[in-house]
């Protein structure tokens, strides 16, 4: 299974992130979507879309889609929450989070930058996307795609794109 992992497209999706998410089968976005007629209903057109809201999400967002969202696949075991911080500061409630779910992989946005690293205190793989959108401080825009099967990733792919679209 090939997934397609952004965040924080601020209701900005353009050609090249199409094209790039093109042969997934999934695409999980790690909240801060933007208005969902821009940035989500396009993506759950073509795609399996598992996404959680983020701080700048509207009402609508937030009635349709979880802050926190856990599931199982492929032999792994994810949580996916927009704000997370990253390892070992994690922001206030995400190690009680950790603890309790114990996943295999924790999936955030929000920093607008671009990290994927193991937390060897926890062994969990802590990954965050970047920034897909053109809003921000962020120069680079960024977001990976990965293959997911018999509880392996691999072939983890970045595409960065100039800020402005």
């Amino acid at each position: 299974m090939k997934i397609g992992l952004l965040s924080d497209t601020h209701g900005h999706l353009d050609e090249q992130i199409f094209n790039f998410l093109e042969p997934c089968d999934e695409v999980w976005h790690a909240g801060d979507i933007g208005p969902l007629e821009k940035a989500y209903d396009p993506l759950v057109k073509k795609w399996t879309v598992r996404a959680v809201y983020g701080n700048i999400d509207d009402h609508k967002a937030r009635s349709i889609l979880p802050e926190i969202a856990g599931w199982e696949m492929e032999g792994k075991s994810f949580l996916m929450t927009h704000i997370a911080g990253k390892p070992p500061r994690y922001a206030k409630g995400i190690t009680e989070l950790l603890d309790r779910y114990q996943p295999d992989v924790l999936i955030c946005g929000h920093s607008h930058i671009l990290k994927i690293m193991k937390d060897p205190k926890r062994n969990v793989l802590f990954m965050n996307p970047g920034a897909a959108g053109i809003h921000g401080f962020h120069q680079v825009r960024t977001l990976v795609r990965f293959d997911l099967k018999d509880g392996q990733l691999s072939n983890l792919e970045v595409l960065e794109l100039p800020r402005k679209a």
